[in-house]
């Protein structure tokens, strides 16, 4: 195994988040898989010389895999990553009924790992894959030490690993050619203040802006009533408490003066990592995304950022929405560059 030849396949790629940390971290990733081809432009046009394939692996097969990229099995210089579609296994209290066809995609992915025996198998997911009942998580890693796989797993806080947000995932390493670990926190956390701001590139700009350059500095439009809001909530990090009593202003579904769930409509704080950038961070109705002192959600690019995508990654997208949902959904590419050193420190 030669350590300069390790390369990679990218499971549910979307945009390319882990594939770009991969290949920041020297490995060579060969394609990206997913089922949503809006995703391709972006996917391909950042990240020379991989491709895309638009496959759903519900479907796809080894066979198919094998055909299509002329890949042989046991190959040590190998990583399979899955970091599948999770939303069914999240924490957060939402309706599952959307997202219960994809809960099992992880015993998807192992029929691959079952198949190759890639030297190196990656996985990230939210934390609710390895501790809620009926989890597939646990017989995934069953399978591998069958198969013969060293693995290494458990729940990372990313604000730990340079990423500027508080974003905890399940990750697991596995090798079947060396030990393998999880790797160790960076250091110092990274805070908004540290990313975002005038002095970082981001000018001031209000609700309802439009970028129509490639750095998408663009935000969403706010309701007469949610501008009222945010202007009326404190700035650098605060919450709906300050005009939650007002009836003109107040939420119907927390007019019972319940003191819960402060984070929507909330403020991020400069001097804190950001909470979780999710698909729906353009909006502030869906948690504490709005600008530390701003009176806008924070804005495409800005969300880019904490996810620790680099400036020049350009999104490709029909919508604020549709690009958020890529940004959102990726693996932050500074952890997944970490992860990717990982394994080559390991691959001797």
């Amino acid at each position: 195994m030669i350590r300069n030849r390790l390369k990679a396949i990218d499971f549910f790629s979307g945009a390319g988040g882990l594939t770009n940390g991969l290949m920041a971290a020297g490995i060579s990733v060969l394609v990206g898989i997913d089922n949503d081809g809006s995703c391709k432009e972006t996917f391909e046009k950042n990240n020379r010389g991989a491709i895309f394939l638009k496959k759903d692996i519900t479907k796809y097969s080894p066979d198919d895999l094998k055909r299509d990229l002329n890949i042989k099995k046991n190959d040590d210089n190998m990583i399979f990553a899955g970091c599948a579609p999770c939303q069914f296994w999240s924490i957060i209290r939402t309706s599952k009924e959307k997202s219960r066809k994809t809960k099992n995609l992880i015993l998807d992915f192992q029929k691959f790992v079952e198949y190759f025996r890639p030297g190196f198998v990656v996985v990230e997911n939210v934390p609710g894959i390895s501790s809620k009942k009926e989890s597939p998580m646990g017989n995934f890693i069953v399978a591998l030490e069958s198969f013969g796989y060293n693995v290494a797993h458990g729940v990372t806080d990313m604000s730990l690993y340079g990423v500027p947000q508080r974003r905890r995932r399940f990750t697991l390493l596995a090798s079947r050619v060396s030990g393998i670990s999880l790797p160790e926190p960076t250091g110092k956390k990274i805070t908004v203040r540290d990313v975002l701001g005038i002095k970082n590139g981001f000018p001031k700009i209000k609700a309802g802006v439009k970028d129509k350059t490639k750095f998408l500095h663009t935000a969403s439009n706010l309701s007469k009533k949610n501008l009222e809001r945010l202007q009326m909530t404190e700035k650098n990090g605060g919450n709906r408490s300050s005009w939650q009593n007002r009836k003109t202003l107040q939420l119907a579904c927390y007019a019972s003066g319940e003191k819960k769930f402060y984070d929507t409509y909330g403020r991020m704080w400069w001097d804190k990592p950001s909470p979780t950038i999710t698909t729906k961070f353009f909006s502030i109705s869906n948690g504490r995304f709005a600008h530390p002192e701003e009176n806008r959600a924070i804005s495409l690019r800005e969300g880019a950022t904490l996810q620790t995508f680099p400036e020049n990654y350009e999104f490709i997208g029909t919508s604020v929405a549709s690009i958020a949902k890529m940004i959102g959904n990726a693996v932050p590419p500074k952890f997944a560059k970490i992860i990717g050193k990982q394994i080559v420190m390991f691959a001797k």
